[in-house]
């Protein structure tokens, strides 16, 4: 077994690709807040391309991490010096593995805050992105930024050593602001709609409770461009790091698995240069909404739809669940009758080839996605995935059963045990706090009172509202995989007994 670290790198088997760079030259020019599995499969793939080109070498890259349970990443980052395997998985089973050589330097907040503010602060980071989930931007659905959440409330008081990333961020901007050091941009990766405008919303909202000056010239001087990012990349349990130290022969700590397909479309909103990344397949475009509405209405609702359904009917595998007749043909049914019927192609994204796609995607037996990772965060995910569809939905009279029948499978779901009686962890780290309600409470109608999660329209439709208790009461009578028959078999109408 190989070693992976930088005096063992030029040891490291020939199957394992390398960029094709000299890393000794690379300096940081881009810290990333939130390394985790995608972005060391998305970003920091398209940036070991940038950097193999000439005259990049100013962009390489500084890990941060902010959290206690990022001890581990931090271990595996400290002792191999940022370096780490990704292995991209096709269809067919073929694979390509790589050593991505971008990371040049790692800070973990937990061990020293100062010297993560301290180096966000220096001229040569020039740009700072983030990859810390949907719900780590605190917007509620009026769009309003939390000031009230606990690490928002500490990060105010106590500027010079923050726990979250906004508190880092907006303490980083000050003290540049006031050395005259040009600020950075802050570009996010994350999948939610828009996300330039949330990260530019939270940080304005976050500095005008420290300093109105300091978020006037934030909204003045800071580039926050949107940008639509895509691929798929599961978690990595033991079994998988071992099946990956297997598969290309380097012990590595900290290896990715993912999927062949990667796709990124970026605003060109660069306040203070960029790497070439549109040399290297990213597309720049000077308006993203479109494709993230394309992707996040079609991919992450899509996986959102699949999760509580396939886990509580016994599924652990998302290739499982797409091998499935019942369920590919309601996903199928979810992306032609609801999500997809209101979008229209782009150039270079034709919607009816990026469906049929994405469900080939999915069912890549080479990936192994896990249905467990696509719970998670439901109450975070349903506003920004699932809402604007169903609006649409309701808006026009169209059929909302399937949309139903999730939200009552979630909320058996928060129940804790699947139909065989298999106890589960319930990982909702952004609105645990809202989802308690549903967990602890008996009556199935309490997750429709939650307007941060299911917005106000819900509740104030009686059609929806007595199907999805309808729908609710016989998945308990009649099982998830009964009661999915009936929402399929029903197709593009409303089923037979359905309120109106």
């Amino acid at each position: 077994m190989h070693p992976l670290d930088q005096a063992h790198l030029s040891t490291l088997p020939a199957s394992v690709v390398r960029p094709g760079y000299d890393r000794s030259k690379v300096k940081a020019g881009i810290a990333h807040i939130g390394v985790g599995g995608f972005h060391r499969a998305h970003l920091a793939i398209y940036l070991d391309r940038a950097l193999a080109r000439p005259g990049q070498e100013q962009w390489g890259l500084c890990g941060i991490n902010l959290l206690p349970q990022d001890a581990a990443m931090a271990a595996a980052m400290k002792r191999q010096d940022g370096l780490y395997t990704v292995s991209e998985m096709a269809p067919d089973g073929t694979h390509t593995s790589r050593v991505v050589e971008a990371m040049v330097e790692y800070l973990y907040a937990q061990d020293n805050p100062k010297a993560v503010l301290d180096r966000l602060s220096q001229p040569d980071i020039r740009i700072v992105s983030l990859t810390i989930t949907e719900g780590g931007y605190l917007i509620d659905e009026r769009g309003q930024f939390n000031l009230k959440h606990p690490s928002v409330v500490y990060d105010l008081e106590h500027p010079g050593e923050p726990h979250g990333a906004f508190g880092y961020i907006v303490e980083a901007l000050d003290r540049r602001r006031k050395a005259g050091i040009k600020p950075f941009t802050v570009m996010s990766c994350d999948n939610l709609r828009h996300n330039g405008v949330q990260a530019r919303r939270a940080c304005v909202a976050f500095a005008k409770a420290k300093d109105p000056e300091l978020a006037a010239w934030i909204e003045r001087e800071v580039g926050f461009p949107n940008a639509m990012v895509d691929r798929i990349t599961p978690a990595t349990d033991n079994a998988a790091r071992q099946k990956l130290r297997d598969l290309t022969g380097v012990d590595d700590a900290a290896p990715v698995i993912c999927e062949d397909f990667i796709q990124w479309v970026l605003e060109d909103d660069f306040r203070n240069g960029r790497p070439e990344w549109d040399a290297v397949g990213v597309m720049i475009t000077p308006d993203v909404s479109p494709y993230e509405e394309a992707k996040i209405r079609l991919l992450n609702a899509t996986h959102t739809m699949l999760s509580y359904p396939a886990y509580l009917a016994g599924f652990r595998k998302v290739d499982d669940v797409l091998h499935d007749e019942l369920f590919t043909q309601y996903l199928r049914d979810f992306l032609n009758l609801d999500a997809g019927y209101w979008l229209k192609s782009l150039p270079g994204l034709e919607i009816d080839a990026y469906k049929a796609k994405l469900l080939q995607r999915f069912g890549n037996r080479a990936v192994g996605d896990q249905v467990a990772r696509l719970c998670m965060d439901g109450g975070s995910k349903i506003s920004g995935f699932l809402l604007p569809t169903l609006h649409e939905i309701l808006k026009h009279g169209r059929p909302y059963h399937r949309i139903a029948f999730f939200l009552a499978s979630y909320e058996r779901y928060l129940k804790g045990k699947d139909e065989r009686g298999e106890a589960y962890p319930i990982v909702e780290p952004n609105a645990r706090h809202l989802m308690e309600r549903v967990i602890q409470s008996s009556s199935p109608s309490t997750l429709l009172e939650l307007t941060e999660v299911v917005g106000t329209q819900l509740p104030a439709h009686p059609g929806f509202v007595a199907l999805y208790l309808q729908l609710r009461q016989k998945i308990d009578t009649q099982g998830v995989v009964a009661t999915l028959k009936e929402i399929v078999a029903a197709g593009d109408k409303l089923p037979a007994d359905a309120a109106s």
